[in-house]
């Protein structure tokens, strides 16, 4: 125990938190439950009510605040510097300090408490286990954070790495319950009963004591477009995430819209073959920013695959604009075909668009073509000038040869 000094406080404002709920059950009150499914792929689905201890305690907070055995709690973590930091860490900067201790720390236990028992019934063994893991996580020097997204429109054979904090991989049941018994109505239609609805993007961080947690909506966004790019899936995340600070529920936030609404379309599958390209594609949209004409091909192509013709043509004419410059369908045949006749055939889909035609398959299949070797080149305008010299009869460089 590395705090002593406040076992006895804590341990008394939950036990006299317990006797107040308790009470309050007596009385009349209802301690609301999820009706939790578990489906096995082999055996019979299995069926589980969860007390949401969390909600029933959350409703009662100006109580549990205003008594006694919690203000003393808290003038003990007022002296203690490592539980100011933890509580900043977890309730953010807007909250005052009383406020992030109570609902971090105190709160916290109290539910972590309550779990364990599974309501209102005390337990030492399930209150020192929650007690433990509390200061495990307040006096350590580094927080570990996790976000995960449940995907739809994607399978995988095993999970992937797609950079050194964000991964895809299967879903595991009981994982989002665990901390959210609720979350079951917060994921999509038919998630892990589905082939191309088995999967989630994950994003672990670990932090420096008083540092904030990192841009979880933004980055999965970015996984979304990378995996779009790649694979041409009807895919999308959300729509929301589920965030843990060192392994305590954190908060549950919205995906970006664009990463959250899942466009027409097939699903697919991320494979050997594609999971090093959206690796690639990945890191690249992190510098996207510093190349306003790259993004904005980016953006355009992702509106795309929401609309239909004539929306959508004029959507990707921006794009190939954007990307390549006026002279777009000629660099875009020589950029994506080495044989003569394909190039030729690709050209003169490509002029069509350009002249107002609608969008065939093989313009859809172009354009993200294009933008995944732009991404992979890593830079945009040395790319369009070998495009040129090659348009010369000189040969363009083999690393650019290489991205496509």
């Amino acid at each position: 125990m590395r705090a002593p000094h406040l076992y006895p406080l804590l341990r008394g404002f939950a036990l006299g938190a317990f006797v107040v709920l308790g009470r309050e059950l007596e009385e009349g009150s209802e301690l609301p439950f999820a009706f939790e499914e578990h489906v096995q792929r082999a055996g019979p689905t299995l069926y589980e009510l969860r007390p949401l201890v969390r909600a029933f305690i959350e409703e009662r907070e100006p109580v549990l605040r205003a008594r006694e055995d919690a203000l003393l709690a808290l003038e003990e973590l007022r002296r203690e510097p490592s539980a100011a930091i933890f509580a900043q860490a977890h309730a953010g900067p807007r909250a005052t300090e009383d406020d992030a201790l109570f609902r971090t720390v105190l709160l916290g236990l109290l539910v972590a408490t309550a779990e364990s028992c599974g309501g209102f019934d005390w337990d030492d063994e399930a209150f020192d286990r929650a007690y433990g893991a509390l200061e495990r996580s307040l006096f350590g020097e580094r927080r570990r954070y996790s976000a995960i997204a449940p995907v739809v429109g994607l399978s995988l054979p095993k999970q992937a790495s797609l950079s050194e904090s964000l991964m895809l991989r299967p879903f595991v049941m009981t994982e989002l319950s665990t901390h959210w018994p609720e979350s079951r109505g917060l994921l999509p239609v038919g998630f892990a009963r589905e082939p191309d609805r088995m999967c989630v993007l994950e994003l672990r961080s670990e932090l420096d004591g008083g540092e904030g947690p990192p841009d979880a909506p933004s980055e999965i966004a970015d996984a979304v477009s990378a995996l779009r790019l790649t694979t041409s899936a009807s895919l999308a995340a959300g729509p929301v995430l589920f965030e843990t600070l060192d392994g305590r529920p954190y908060g549950i936030r919205p995906v970006l819209p664009i990463a959250a609404t899942q466009p027409p379309g097939e699903p697919s599958r991320l494979d050997a073959f594609r999971t090093p390209i959206a690796i690639d594609v990945l890191a690249a949209l992190g510098d996207a920013d510093g190349d306003p004409e790259l993004a904005e091909a980016l953006d355009r192509w992702e509106l795309s695959i929401f609309q239909n013709d004539p929306f959508r043509a004029e959507q990707l004419r921006a794009s190939l604009r954007a990307l390549l410059g006026d002279t777009w369908p000629l660099r875009c045949a020589i950029l994506l075909e080495q044989d003569g006749s394909v190039r030729e055939l690709l050209h003169g889909e490509l002029v069509a668009l350009a002249e107002g035609g609608e969008v065939t398959p093989a313009v859809l299949e172009a354009v993200r073509r294009a933008l995944v070797a732009a991404l992979r080149a890593g830079d945009r305008r040395a790319l369009v000038h070998e495009l040129d010299r090659e348009l010369l009869g000189l040969e363009r460089r083999p690393s650019l040869r290489a991205a496509v």
